[in-house]
């Protein structure tokens, strides 16, 4: 072990956060380049951008959970993570390197559309980042003692992530979004080989003594342990059917049935007590942050994808390469904020207040701004402005949580639980991209995406209060 481990300094924190930074990196890519690549360079609707950003959930569903189980039972390469974070850094470069190039993989393949092409390509990206960012936020979990430490290192990891997240944006707001891919191919891959090298990983999780007493955990557990989901999840299998199938519906009663079945089993979590073990797991606290966060990235998601429709409608005047760079421009102010704010400010202010309330309060603000910017889209300095302060939830969502979650879960598991945490990620997603994707595209006033958005932040902030702080030495 290298000393700037053993001494848990700042440079260690630095290099522990590169390769979550590197597929933070991607995803910025992501965001910033995919609906406007699809929409601009080859022609595709709302909902069909949609669809193709479908793909990608679809990749978390399988990639994080697997990977997660796997890489904490294996030991190769001198690492439980490290196999994964390189394997996975190595494929998000090259799928970012084609997504440019869809046209001409489609031609070389002799498919006629792009629409599949395009699908596979968002999917392999997704897969790529989804096989990484198990492993790159399990591994902070797995070198950092419980308490403030850990929650400095999630919050370390989203000032660098964040970091590079803005530089991402400065490319495709003040070059172009093909720069901004190239550049990333690069830097993604420098990001994810290099730095595993440099941290020793413990052979052995959690109490080594108690290895052999580790409880299975079988499908049928995981299934419980998302109960607050199951709404999502139904939705999600049901109306991919219908979209892949290419059926047509024109009622919303199975998505209010959905609604109903999401609420109800969210509303039952949080009415129940919160009981912790003594060492300080919680089956039941982990499946109210499975449900308070499943909200949050409901409405998060809808706003990166959809983001679009509402510069068209508020600016119609725009050109194409113009209004890529107004979405660029307000991705930058948002991770702006988010960089500069977790080590900065939220790891002091969790430390004095808890976890649990500081993001309570950061989800609140996000709310009350999307709700401000649903009426303040006509300017786009106010479009800005808005974004700054949508930033400070957004900081929050990307590192208090992780740091709240991982302190309920059995250690041991560290990279099973990521994996299932990640679905209160990726199915939200799914539900943006097939359902508010439907609802963005059918009604005229684009607005009302950023008050959707604003519901489920609010609730999301609601459902945050019944989540007990962890007691801990070090809050």
């Amino acid at each position: 072990m290298l000393a700037f481990q053993k001494n848990l300094s700042g440079s260690f924190y630095t290099i522990l956060s590169l390769p979550a930074s590197a597929m933070g990196f991607a995803l910025s890519i992501q965001i910033a380049a995919l609906s406007w690549l699809l929409t601009t360079q080859y022609g595709l609707d709302l909902h069909d951008v949609g669809f193709v950003w479908a793909a990608g959930p679809i990749a978390g569903i399988l990639g994080q959970v697997i990977i997660g189980v796997i890489s904490d039972n294996v030991w190769f390469w001198n690492g439980r993570r490290r196999p994964f974070i390189l394997i996975g850094g190595v494929l998000a470069a090259m799928s970012l390197l084609a997504l440019p190039n869809i046209g001409i993989i489609s031609s070389a393949l002799g498919v006629d559309g792009i629409l599949g092409v395009a699908i596979l390509i968002a999917l392999t990206l997704d897969l790529s980042i989804n096989v990484s960012f198990n492993p790159t936020r399990s591994i902070i979990a797995d070198v950092t003692p419980k308490g403030h430490e850990r929650t400095k290192g999630y919050t370390w990891m989203q000032t660098v992530s964040g970091s590079f997240g803005v530089l991402a944006y400065v490319i495709g707001t003040f070059w172009n979004n093909y720069a901004l891919i190239y550049i990333g191919v690069v830097l993604v891959l420098l990001m994810s080989i290099v730095p595993p090298f440099f941290i020793k990983e413990p052979q052995f999780l959690g109490d080594s003594e108690q290895q052999t007493e580790e409880e299975g955990f079988g499908f049928w557990q995981g299934l419980m342990s998302i109960q607050p989901l199951w709404g999502f999840l139904i939705y999600s299998v049901y109306a991919f059917s219908l979209r892949l199938l290419d059926i047509s519906v024109t009622h919303y009663y199975v998505e209010i049935v959905c609604l109903i079945i999401t609420l109800g089993f969210i509303v039952k979590t949080l009415i129940a007590k919160e009981t912790v073990n003594p060492d300080g797991t919680s089956d039941i606290g982990f499946k109210k942050v499975l449900a308070a966060h499943s909200f949050t990235w409901l409405g998060v998601q809808s706003m990166f994808i959809y983001m679009i429709g509402f510069v068209n409608q508020n600016h119609p005047q725009l050109n194409d390469v113009e209004t890529g760079r107004v979405i660029s421009g307000s991705f930058l102010v948002l991770n702006l904020i988010a960089a500069i704010l977790p080590a900065l400010a939220l790891e002091p202010l969790a430390k004095r207040f808890g976890r649990v309330r500081l993001h309570t309060i950061c989800i609140v603000t996000m709310a009350a701004a999307y709700f401000l910017l649903s009426v303040m889209g006509s300017n786009t300095v106010s479009i800005y402005i808005m974004m700054g302060f949508l930033g400070i939830g957004w900081a929050a969502t990307i590192s208090l949580p992780f740091a709240i979650m991982s302190m309920k879960v059995n250690a041991k598991k560290m990279g099973l639980y990521m994996g299932l945490f990640n679905l209160s990620v990726v199915l939200p997603q799914l539900v943006s991209s097939l359902g508010i994707g439907k609802f963005v595209e059918q009604v005229a006033d684009k607005d009302m995406l950023f008050v959707v958005c604003g519901v489920c932040l609010a609730i999301s902030a609601v459902s945050w209060l019944s989540v007990k702080e962890n007691t801990d030495s070090s809050t």
